[in-house]
């Protein structure tokens, strides 16, 4: 794998780092401020607005220049974005710098996707790419808890300085790593039509189909981990602190998941997608019972994370498979459907939460969302199988060589229409006649 994986999955490392920090940051933020801690919360789905937003309108920008410029370009965002929330005096301005950083998300983790799979063999693609986004599971397991503890030990601005010090090593590694002649969008050399080609990818079911199993699957994940607090202090009996240490086990499952799915989504995506969707549904099923118990609620907590980033490779490499000429803004909207599905989650979560189904009953709703994202695969793959029977059923017409030859030496203008029809016809009697 070449060296400039690294330097994405840096970017990525930081990206993920800011995005969960802030959860276990919340009270300290808070008491600065002197805001209630529902509102903090809006430094979390802030960041999730902002990437939604952010993800289309920087994916048409990234139409009109280089991806490794556009790259740069985002980390540069991303390292602003993050200094103003270190020095914010108000919340306001706090809130005004997530959003900043929030605006590279989408947009990096899409094109940083292209140029992944455009760096290896075909074979590879989904392998490259969940490098890439080895970067982003590997910040729950380390980046998180690392950033919270600085931000509890020596104050949460700092957490924000080192977070845009990860940016800029980000950022050096995509200019000097990261190759100039990154393969570029090949069907249309105007940024106009450049633009008409990433809308028109959205006329695709298939493109459609698989960001709403980004949609429903990831949002499985999210009504579980949203809840996550409540679920292992009132069920299973933790204390508040181990939270942040289940946290870890979630990450490291993510890690093992990615890799996983990297490596045979290039071998057979949809039998790997079917496997990882099946697996996630049954987990988060059994969660709502084995969370009761300390051992399994943890074996079970880290299974939900290997099954449902298991997921994210395949499911990259399906929209870049089905936009290869004009994959940037699918791809960036791809990745903004991840926080549609953790907004989703969310909301579904706390309706059963609120309407006394218990502290497990998130999960419940999780297995109903990954359950809906299995019947949308198999949906895509009876659509596709129907395509390709449709296609094979009228094969291509033979081409003629005789009329080929006449097409391509036609006789003069001038000459009566039957002479040029016998001419015509000689002449390719004669081009295509054994020696």
């Amino acid at each position: 794998m070449p060296l400039a994986l690294l330097a994405l999955a840096i970017g990525a490392f930081g990206i993920g780092t800011t995005e969960f920090v802030i959860m276990g940051l919340l009270p300290e933020v808070a008491a600065e401020f002197g805001v209630s801690i529902p509102t903090a919360g809006y430094l979390a789905s802030g960041y999730a607005i902002g990437v939604l937003l952010g993800a289309p309108v920087f994916a048409v920008l990234g139409t009109r220049m280089s991806r490794k410029r556009m790259l740069m370009l985002l980390m540069g965002l991303f390292i602003v974005g993050n200094l103003v929330s270190a020095i914010a005096p108000v919340f306001g301005v706090m809130l005004a710098g997530r959003v900043i950083a929030s605006l590279a998300h989408g947009a990096f983790f899409g094109i940083g996707s292209i140029v992944a799979a455009g760096l290896v063999a075909p074979h590879r693609k989904a392998a490259a790419i969940s490098l890439m986004f080895t970067g982003l599971t590997l910040a729950n397991v380390i980046g998180v808890p690392l950033g919270t503890m600085l931000g509890q030990q020596a104050g949460w601005r700092l957490t924000f300085v080192a977070v845009a010090a990860l940016g800029v090593l980000g950022l050096a590694g995509v200019a000097a790593l990261v190759p100039q002649d990154v393969p570029e969008p090949r069907n249309a050399a105007s940024a106009g039509g450049r633009i008409r080609g990433e809308l028109a990818a959205f006329r695709n079911v298939q493109v459609l189909l698989a960001m709403g199993m980004t949609v429903l699957g990831f949002g499985g994940v999210f009504a579980a981990i949203t809840y996550i607090a409540p679920m292992m202090t009132d069920a299973a009996g933790y204390a508040d602190t181990s939270v942040t240490w289940l946290l870890v086990l979630f990450g490291v499952g993510m890690v093992a998941g990615n890799l996983v799915g990297g490596r045979f989504a290039d071998r057979a995506l949809l039998p790997m997608l079917y496997t990882a969707l099946i697996a996630l549904t049954v987990a988060l099923a059994a969660f709502t019972f084995t969370a009761h118990d300390k051992v399994a609620a943890a074996v079970t907590l880290t299974l939900i994370g290997a099954f449902g980033f298991a997921t994210v490779p395949p499911l990259q490499k399906r929209v870049l498979d089905q936009t290869a000429s004009a994959p940037t803004l699918a791809s960036a909207m791809n990745i903004g459907a991840f926080n549609l599905g953790n907004a989703l989650a969310t909301w579904l979560g706390g309706l059963v939460l609120g309407a006394g189904w218990g502290p497990t009953s998130p999960n419940l709703a999780g297995a109903t969302l990954a359950l809906a994202a299995l019947a949308l695969a198999v949906t895509s793959a009876l659509l596709e199988r129907s395509a390709a029977a449709r296609t094979s059923a009228y094969p291509a017409v033979p081409e003629c060589p005789a009329m080929g030859a006449a097409l391509a030496h036609p006789a003069p203008l001038g000459a009566p229409p039957g002479r040029r029809l016998g001419e015509q016809t000689a002449q390719a009697q004669q081009g295509t006649r054994a020696p």
